[in-house]
């Protein structure tokens, strides 16, 4: 099969040798003519815009768990699949549990500077309320890692599918998920219906002091409505991983603000070596006919 390599050129040298490892039948390329082409691999950043002459491509494969930068191209007909890596699963989990602990315990209050701080003892973890909003692959992971802390957790998901070991409220249970967030963890796709679905008057109904991790996507959340919610006192603190814009603008506010901490959107990233594998067998289903994994609904934008 002949394969496109629509990427950045910066990934080409660890994406390549790990591709035609895990898929040797595969001759990977970054041009030629699109008719000849059976299947594009796609990240964000690389050449490609028009899909349209790729006529007998049978899959477009992301690089990316999210897919809301091709989703919309009109010109996109061919089936779209987004990235589920383990890799980037475990990133994910272990990232939000490291901030959802610190959160837990407290730690920011030790500050170096000689007073002994004793008069606050932190709950035990089957007293504190961890909301995940957005119950896939990666809430599902996150979840997994938490739950054996032994977090009381709530998840939510607009479909509300069931989740061993979580309470997950559906569409009509948002209200009651914030309102139970000591911890909220965002993790929702990039869709209309997310965009600044956390505004103000969603904010104003989390618990005093709640704490905010957002390593899903920036547009989640009303900058403006969280500064407000932090500079009052009613939220604790924020980590932010992802932005409306990135890189973060050296003079944006986030930066400096006392009760928000910025990550530059690492929280989990994809690892060639374990994607590459993803990548293969679904570039040999669609070659065989057989069901794409990870297959995008376009009405739904994920």
């Amino acid at each position: 099969m002949k394969v496109l390599f629509a990427a950045p050129d910066a990934m080409w040298p660890e994406w390549a040798p790990a591709l035609r490892a895990a898929c040797p039948e595969m001759e990977l390329t970054r041009t030629g003519d699109p008719a000849g082409f059976d299947a594009i691999i796609y990240a964000p950043g690389g050449e490609i815009r028009d899909l349209s002459p790729y006529v007998n491509a049978r899959l477009v494969q992301s690089l990316w768990a999210g897919v809301e930068r091709i989703i919309d191209n009109p010109t996109l007909t061919q089936p779209l699949a987004r990235m589920v890596d383990p890799g980037l699963a475990r990133g994910m989990a272990e990232y939000c549990t490291g901030w959802t602990m610190r959160a837990h315990l407290g730690m920011d209050r030790y500050a170096q500077d000689g007073i002994w701080r004793n008069g606050t003892v932190p709950p035990l973890a089957p007293e504190r309320e961890v909301v995940i909003l957005g119950m896939g692959e990666l809430g599902r992971a996150v979840a997994a890692m938490l739950a054996p802390i032994g977090f009381r957790l709530t998840g939510y998901s607009a479909s509300g599918r069931p989740v061993e070991g979580v309470e997950v409220l559906a569409r009509d249970g948002l209200d009651r998920a914030l309102q139970r967030a000591q911890i909220l963890i965002a993790l929702l796709p990039d869709t209309p219906d997310t965009h600044n679905l956390l505004d103000a008057d969603r904010l104003a109904q989390l618990p005093q002091g709640a704490w905010v991790i957002n390593p899903g996507r920036g547009t989640l959340i009303d900058d403006d409505a969280l500064r407000a919610a932090l500079d009052r006192g009613h939220l604790g603190h924020a980590v932010l991983d992802v932005f409306r814009h990135e890189p973060l603008p050296a003079d944006h506010p986030f930066w400096s603000h006392p009760r928000i901490t910025v990550t530059p959107h690492i929280a989990a990233d994809t690892r060639a070596d374990s994607a590459a594998r993803v990548v293969a067998d679904n570039l040999r289903r669609a070659m065989s006919g057989r069901p794409i994994l990870h297959l995008v609904d376009r009405a739904r934008g994920y």
